[in-house]
């Protein structure tokens, strides 16, 4: 598989069908969708232009990008539907490869599919692994001096690029501490998380904790289990303090 890499930016062809659909509208499906790295922490889906099966409408407005270039802003319309400002296109990029493509804006799509399993959040990286462990590794947190988890059965999470994450059973944990929150977060690999706050020593610590109860089927292994932010609390891994891990949840 070929790569490139220009500037900031990487680029790669996936071999997945990509489908988009708003309101019951197909509009896109691709076997040749282009994983494009904005950021470096997971890519976006770039189409080709060929695929597409909506009409793109100019806005006449441009969107700068130091590495891909003017990036001018369409309309997509479809049966009568149209989502204002969803897809963007570089026509005269600095990068070649971009030319013929475009980006439709991940959150205007009401689904996404690789092959025929619907992914939320993002597209999944390639070279991003979830791994699951059981253990029997000692695990206690704190939060402000006390004690809010104490647990022998954690089941350690790695995920590339981020620190490992302890998932405790709930009854492991001081749920008298915990506190309701209504905030989700989505993860393409996880699935869809709860939070809870801490009521500690008088103070509330806002979704400091997480639980995925219905994890996608490649985490079934976390289901019910909660988890602590290692970069906002104290853990103890086997009786020895560990560092708070330098994450983009910091």
């Amino acid at each position: 598989m070929s790569d490139t890499n220009r500037g900031r930016v990487r680029i790669e062809p996936s071999h997945k069908r990509v489908r988009a659909f708003v309101a019951g509208r197909l509009i896109a499906d691709t076997v040749h969708p282009v994983l494009v790295w904005e950021s470096p922490y997971y890519p976006a889906y770039y189409i080709p232009a060929v695929d597409l099966r909506a009409k793109l409408e100019p806005t006449g407005e441009t969107k700068h990008s130091p590495s891909r270039g003017e990036g001018a802003v369409h309309d997509v319309v479809a049966d009568g539907l149209t989502k204002s400002g969803a897809a963007l296109r570089y026509p005269d990029s600095p990068i070649e490869e971009l030319r013929d493509l475009v980006r439709l804006e991940w959150s205007a799509m009401d689904e996404w599919f690789e092959e025929d399993e619907p992914v939320y959040t993002h597209p999944r990286n390639p070279y991003t692994r979830v791994d699951i462990l059981s253990s029997s590794r000692h695990v206690r947190v704190e939060v402000d001096g006390v004690t809010v988890a104490d647990s022998h059965s954690p089941h350690i999470l790695f995920e590339t690029g981020l620190p490992p994450r302890y998932y405790l059973p709930l009854t492991d944990t001081r749920q008298d501490l915990l506190t309701p929150s209504a905030t989700q977060t989505h993860c393409p690999y996880k699935g869809t998380a709860g939070y809870f706050g801490l009521q500690v020593n008088g103070t509330e610590h806002k979704d400091l904790v997480w639980i995925y109860r219905t994890p996608l089927p490649e985490s079934q292994k976390v289901a019910g289990l909660v988890c602590f932010y290692n970069e906002k609390v104290d853990i103890y891994l086997d009786g020895e303090l560990q560092e708070r891990p330098k994450s983009p949840f910091s």
